[in-house]
């Protein structure tokens, strides 16, 4: 398996197939797909930041879709936590929140290396691109496009395994923690404290060359863990 590692930070956002599945069941299926795929797109590339006002009739004519598709792909966002909904009142991006925080990765924590060491033994076709990654990760210019070669580096690791539902599960958890994961990312860079998550990746694709899924397993353990120990080091970011 090889991937493109000229990565599109405006294609590197994805749902899943029942998010896809949720919409089409409503009759207004491919409409909210399309609208749910935009707004997602915007939250996680920041352009809707955590707390944004999130309005119909905006989103309806900036799609060129009437209210329902509007509404149907809202439904679809906030299933997915992205979106949070208030009755009467509208709805808004959701707000980063400590406890969510540790809950979302401490359940990353668990089951990505489970799904990556489902991947590594078919992963050594794949290994040079992801050095790649690894290697332009540490040139990123600014804190979005390491987050868009991150995105990129990880759920290629996760791709080439056939499963049930885990991959769309940690999909899902990606999405979910990615404004997290951009204020983790601001927090490190600021402070000169990212050469520990270079070094993971770097050991992430050691370990996937020699195909050693036990050690990738655990250096992709101590990855995820250190994002939400860091997180809970600087409860500033969080509103109150």
């Amino acid at each position: 398996m090889a991937f493109d590692t000229d990565i599109d930070p405006h294609g590197a956002y994805e749902g899943t197939p029942a998010d896809s599945a949720v919409a089409a069941n409503s009759g207004h299926g491919s409409a909210g797909v399309r609208i749910a795929d935009g707004v997602r797109a915007a939250i996680l590339e920041g352009a809707y930041p955590p707390g944004t006002r999130v309005r119909q009739e905006d989103l309806a004519d900036q799609y060129a879709a009437s209210r329902v598709p509007v509404r149907e792909a809202l439904r679809i966002l906030e299933a997915e936590g992205l979106i949070t909904r208030v009755a009467n009142a509208g709805a808004w991006v959701s707000q980063l929140n400590l406890a969510e925080c540790e809950e979302l990765y401490r359940v990353r924590e668990r089951i990505e290396p489970l799904l990556l060491a489902m991947n590594v033994p078919l992963l050594a076709p794949a290994v040079d691109d992801l050095a790649e990654l690894a290697a332009r990760m540490e040139r990123a210019a600014d804190a979005e496009e390491f987050l868009s070669l991150d995105r990129a580096f990880h759920l290629a690791t996760y791709a080439a395994a056939d499963t049930t539902m885990l991959r769309e599960t940690v999909v899902r958890l990606w999405n979910r923690t990615h404004h997290y994961r951009r204020a983790f990312t601001r927090v490190a860079r600021a402070h000169g404290e990212d050469a520990a998550v270079h070094l993971d990746h770097r050991l992430l694709v050691e370990a996937i060359r020699r195909g050693d899924a036990d050690e990738a397993e655990d250096v992709l353990y101590r990855h995820v863990r250190r994002t939400r120990v860091e997180l809970a080091r600087h409860p500033e970011i969080f509103p109150h």
